[in-house]
């Protein structure tokens, strides 16, 4: 058993934080990220080690999905049991988002869009992380067979109810984000941020416009998978260890790192090295470099991990 917690008196001064677009919303310039990590297969123990090391460090902003595990839900479990041992009194201090939009449940309700889904999962994610409200809650990706309104009316009808505080958007093409600014925000539920996937590697949100519409319209974005899962890292410098995640192949397939490709990270991990820094540390100062940008997620499988990419906030 742990001691009884106490955060770190110091905790804010370790971290900067950016407004997010036009609003009172400070976060830190790295964010957590429970996607992988936190679920029910992984250690409980190392994961509330990492989760309590975060806050100590000033990391404010908890990051999590519906079906973030594996197995689908456990990581929003982990978190609530963390609250209940850990981070219970500085539930203030902290803020908390979840999503909904991808499968979680079987039959025609358990995902995408609909009014049904959200506010039906919304309600199982405040159980699983024993909490009355979320700070922020997102629609995951964008249903081209659900009615825009619908999906966008939901979410102005969760923050009417309490549940939520902010909303934001996922993974939604530009002209169906722009729809969404002005449908929230001429409901006085204006959204909060977009998430999208940004790295040196993916640039889509700068290409298309996402980034650029967001901040003229004073709304943040985050930047998840800002390392390419782990592409943009000393991991594969020297070729696929047997142990990673491209090994494993679920979510990186081995054809990925072409040559062409790890030629670039190396000229990339270089170019870091000269200026003293990681390759991760790079990568992420690069991300928070672009205009618009309020932070970045970051996953973490150890204290250790976590404290690299933080190094990224000295500069």
């Amino acid at each position: 058993m742990m001691n009884e917690y106490v955060a770190n008196e110091s905790r804010y001064e370790q971290m900067e934080y950016r407004r997010c677009g036009r609003t009172g919303v400070l976060l830190p310039k790295v964010s957590l990220g429970m996607w992988h990590n936190f679920g029910g297969v992984d250690d409980y123990e190392r994961s509330r080690t990492i989760l309590r090391h975060a806050f100590d460090q000033g990391i404010t902003h908890l990051d999590l999905a519906n079906n973030y595990g594996p197995p689908y839900g456990s990581a929003e479990e982990t978190l609530g049991r963390v609250m209940d041992e850990d981070l219970r009194p500085y539930r203030d201090e902290l803020f908390i988002s979840t999503k909904a939009g991808y499968d979680m449940w079987p039959g025609p309700y358990g995902e995408w869009g609909s009014r049904k889904y959200l506010m039906a999962s919304l309600n199982q994610s405040l159980k699983r992380m024993r909490l009355d409200y979320v700070d922020l809650f997102y629609t995951h990706r964008f249903d081209p067979n659900t009615p825009m309104e619908e999906t966008l009316q939901a979410l102005v009808d969760i923050v009417r109810q309490g549940k939520a505080l902010y909303v934001g958007i996922s993974n939604w093409p530009l002209e169906a984000t722009r729809f969404a600014i002005n449908y929230l925000r001429e409901r006085d539920v204006p959204p909060l941020i977009y998430q999208g996937k940004l790295n040196m590697l993916n640039k889509a949100p700068m290409e298309d416009g996402i980034l650029d519409l967001c901040h003229q319209e004073g709304v943040g974005f985050i930047a998840f998978s800002p390392l390419a899962q782990g592409l943009l890292t000393d991991r594969y410098l020297n070729g696929i260890p047997t142990d990673s995640r491209m090994a494993r192949g679920k979510f990186l397939r081995k054809e990925m790192l072409t040559d062409e490709l790890l030629a670039q990270i190396q000229q990339w991990n270089a170019e870091a090295e000269s200026k003293g820094m990681t390759l991760a540390e790079w990568a992420l100062r690069w991300i928070l470099k672009q205009q618009g940008v309020t932070s970045v997620l970051v996953g973490a499988s150890s204290v250790e991990q976590l404290d690299k990419n933080l190094r990224v906030i000295k500069g």
